[in-house]
């Protein structure tokens, strides 16, 4: 079961980070991001993508069980990430006004249950 939970976040990552570096523009939409310049699109393919793509293969890294310390590094840094994702959600909610579900707050499910989960399987 932990192996699996690993192994469903490093292909979500995984997925995100590979759309993001083909599809900058398309990857930002939801999100209602202007993606129309080459600084743009870099900054999308670098923390969505790059940093995604990263993400997936310290997960498998994790997965192949290489060792306890390193799994239990991996998989308690990358669940403390998402959830600080999920709380950088909840600042702009109480700052700014308040926005329909999708994708704000499917994200922010997302994110508070992957991290919280990652952290009970760490």
């Amino acid at each position: 079961m932990d192996t699996t939970v690993i192994v469903v976040a490093a292909v979500f990552f995984l997925g995100m980070g590979l759309y993001a570096l083909a599809a900058p523009a398309a990857l930002a939409a939801p999100f209602h991001l202007s993606v129309q310049t080459p600084e743009s699109r870099s900054e999308v393919r670098a923390v969505y993508g790059g940093f995604g793509v990263a993400i997936s293969a310290v997960l498998g890294a994790a997965a192949l069980d290489l060792g306890d310390d390193l799994r239990a590094g991996i998989v308690t840094t990358v669940g403390v990430a998402l959830l600080g994702m999920a709380a950088g959600r909840l600042v702009s909610r109480l700052v700014d006004t308040s926005v329909r579900f999708y994708p704000i707050w499917f994200y922010f499910g997302v994110e508070a249950i992957a991290g919280g989960v990652l952290l009970l399987v760490a």
